[in-house]
C-alpha cells in the first residue's frame, strides 16, 4: 500500500512539474538572476534565477533604482510622504500657493519629483489655480492633492 501511495504520488509530482516547464512563466520578478537567465523556460531556470535574486539581494535594489529590469514604483513613497506632508501642513501650505513661493511650497515640489528647472512654473500654475486647488473652507488634504493633480495635469 505505501509503495502505491508513492507511486501515485511520484506520478503527480512528475506531472506537475512537467506541466511547469512547459508552461514558459517567467516568475522570478526582475533582478541580475532574471537578466542572466532570460529566456530559458523551465522550472530549474527559474529557481536558478529566483536563487541568485534572492541570494544577491539585488531585486530590492532594482526595485527602489528602477534598475535591473525592474521598474520602480510611480512614487510610492513619494505619494505616502506627499499626503502626511499635505495633511499636516494644510494652512502652511496654502498661504504658500496663494503666495506663489515659500518653504512649503518648495517641499511640495520636492515631493512631487518636479525638477528644479520646472518649479518656477508649477508654483506660478498654483498661484493662478489656488481657488480651485483650495475649493472650500472643508477642504482635505486628499481633496487639495486632488486638485493638485488636475491643475497640473491640465496645465
Amino acid at each position: 500500500m505505501k509503495r502505491l501511495v508513492s507511486l501515485v504520488l511520484a506520478g503527480i509530482c512528475t506531472l506537475s512539474f512537467v506541466g511547469m516547464t512547459s508552461a514558459g512563466q517567467n516568475n522570478t520578478g526582475c533582478g541580475i538572476g532574471t537578466m542572466v537567465f532570460e529566456g530559458q523556460e523551465g522550472v530549474m531556470s527559474q529557481v536558478l534565477a529566483a536563487t541568485t535574486n534572492g541570494t544577491f539581494g539585488n531585486q530590492t535594489f532594482g526595485i527602489t533604482s528602477g534598475t535591473l529590469n525592474c521598474e520602480k514604483p510611480a512614487a510610492f513613497v513619494s505619494n505616502e510622504k506627499l499626503n502626511t506632508f499635505v495633511a499636516d501642513n494644510m494652512d502652511n501650505l496654502a498661504m504658500d500657493i496663494s503666495k506663489g513661493s515659500g518653504e512649503y511650497l518648495s517641499t511640495l515640489a520636492v515631493l512631487m519629483d518636479t525638477p528644479v528647472a520646472e518649479r518656477p512654473a508649477l508654483y506660478s500654475t498654483l498661484q493662478t489655480n489656488f481657488s480651485d486647488i483650495y475649493s472650500s473652507e472643508s477642504v482635505t488634504h486628499i481633496d487639495v492633492l486632488n486638485n493638485i493633480e488636475k491643475v497640473v495635469v491640465a496645465s
